[in-house]
């Protein structure tokens, strides 16, 4: 598996269409295997989608998202876990302990309110 986690200073950044990086962390069993930050190449919606399939990301972690973004992860089959605040690491430790909610209140409207 996967998980990319939008990213600023160690944290999960709140704004999924803003993020200027991602945090990709390679499981395998439930172990974190490999991580590595990367630049958020493209811009919109549809792109970023496009770039995080390119990366082999099938779950992604973010504050707040765009309908369209929902949509967009939706249609690429990446499992979407919007709401999480916080250390990116402790949110993907939560994931693989099978605590991490998604939140759909931070997944409505534009960016779930966060401006």
């Amino acid at each position: 598996m996967k998980i990319a986690v939008t990213y600023a200073d160690g944290q999960v950044y709140q704004h999924f269409g803003h993020a200027a990086q991602f945090k990709l962390y390679t499981v395998e069993s439930g172990m974190i295997l490999d991580t590595a930050v990367v630049d958020a190449t493209a811009s919109g919606h549809s792109a970023m989608v496009s770039y995080l399939q390119r990366q082999g990301v099938n779950t992604v972690i973010c504050g707040g998202i765009g309908g369209g973004a929902v949509s967009a992860l939706a249609g690429a089959g990446i499992r979407l876990f919007a709401g999480a605040t916080g250390s990116a690491d402790q949110a993907v430790l939560a994931l693989l302990a099978g605590k991490l909610v998604h939140n759909p209140e931070a997944a409505k409207g534009h960016c779930g309110g966060h401006h």
